[in-house]
C-alpha cells in the first residue's frame, strides 16, 4: 500500500472527487481526514468507506473553520503529510457582464482563499519534516476559458498559478505541489453540462476518448501525485480530461 500510515485532509470530500479520492488513499493505506459542510453527510460517507476514514465538518470559506481543522487533525494524528485541495463551487453560469461582486467574492473565497488559507496552514509543518505533498483539484476551465462561466474559469487559472509558485519556494523543503485539471466528470457539480444531452454530446464529440469522466479516473491520479510515485514531479498540471483539449477533433 503506497500511503501506508501517511495522514491526508481532503476537502469537500462526502461525494464526488473528494470521496472518490478518499476511498483511493483509504485502500493504500491513509489516515484520511474528510472535510464538508454536514457533519451527518460525512459521517455517512465514513462509514461507507471505512475506519480509516475521519470525518471533521468545516465550511471551506470561514477562516476559522480551516483552522479548526487543521488543529483536530494535528491533534489526532500527530502530523499532516497529504492535503487535497478539492473543495470548490460554481454559482454563476451565464454571460460576464451579469456577475456580480457577491458572486465574485464567493468564487474567490471558495475555490481560491481557501487553498491559500489550508496550504499557510499545513506546509510549515511539512517543510519542517521536509516531507509532503499537496494536490490541488483544478479544471481544465483554468486552461481554456469556459463560455459563461469567467468566474470559474478564472479562479482555477488562478489556482494553477498558485500551485505552481507554491512548488517554486516548497520544493527546496521537501515538498511538492501539483494539481490536476479535470474535463468533464460525472459530478453534482458539473451536472450543468452531462445531465443536458446536446451539452454532453457536444462534449463527448470532441473527446478522443468517448466515455464521460468517472470520479474514480482522477483519484488515481491524485494518488500518484501524493506518493513516492510522484517523487521527481512538482508544479505540474495533470489534465486529465479524456483528450478533450486536443485540437484536432
Amino acid at each position: 500500500m503506497v500511503l501506508q500510515n501517511k495522514v491526508a485532509i481532503i476537502t469537500g470530500a462526502s461525494r464526488g472527487i473528494g470521496r472518490a479520492i478518499a476511498e483511493t488513499f483509504a485502500r493504500e493505506g491513509a489516515k484520511v481526514v474528510i472535510a464538508g459542510r454536514k457533519q451527518e453527510t460525512l459521517d455517512r460517507a465514513a462509514a461507507e468507506i471505512g475506519p480509516s476514514i475521519t470525518p471533521l465538518a468545516c465550511h471551506v470559506g470561514r477562516a476559522s473553520d480551516l483552522e479548526r481543522l487543521v488543529s483536530e487533525t494535528t491533534a489526532r494524528f500527530g502530523r499532516i503529510d497529504i492535503l487535497v485541495n478539492n473543495a470548490a463551487t460554481n454559482i454563476q453560469q451565464g454571460p460576464c457582464l451579469e456577475i456580480d461582486e457577491g458572486q465574485f467574492d464567493k468564487m474567490i473565497d471558495i475555490n481560491l482563499k481557501s487553498t491559500f488559507r489550508l496550504i499557510q496552514l499545513v506546509a510549515p509543518g511539512m517543510c519542517q519534516r521536509r516531507d509532503g505533498a499537496i494536490v490541488n483539484i483544478a479544471s481544465i476551465a483554468g486552461l481554456r476559458p469556459q463560455f459563461h462561466s469567467l468566474l470559474y474559469s478564472m479562479t482555477k487559472a488562478a489556482l494553477i498559478m498558485m500551485t505552481k509558485s507554491y512548488a517554486v519556494e516548497l520544493g527546496p523543503y521537501g515538498v511538492r505541489v501539483n494539481a490536476i485539471a479535470p474535463g468533464l466528470i460525472q459530478t453534482v457539480l458539473s451536472e450543468y453540462y452531462w445531465k443536458d444531452d446536446e451539452r454532453r454530446e457536444k462534449q463527448l464529440g470532441a473527446q478522443p476518448i468517448k466515455h464521460l469522466g468517472q470520479p474514480r479516473e482522477i483519484a488515481e491520479v491524485a494518488l500518484m501525485l501524493a506518493s513516492s510515485a510522484s517523487s521527481y514531479v512538482t508544479g505540474q498540471t495533470i489534465v486529465a480530461d479524456g483528450g478533450y483539449l486536443l485540437s484536432s477533433m
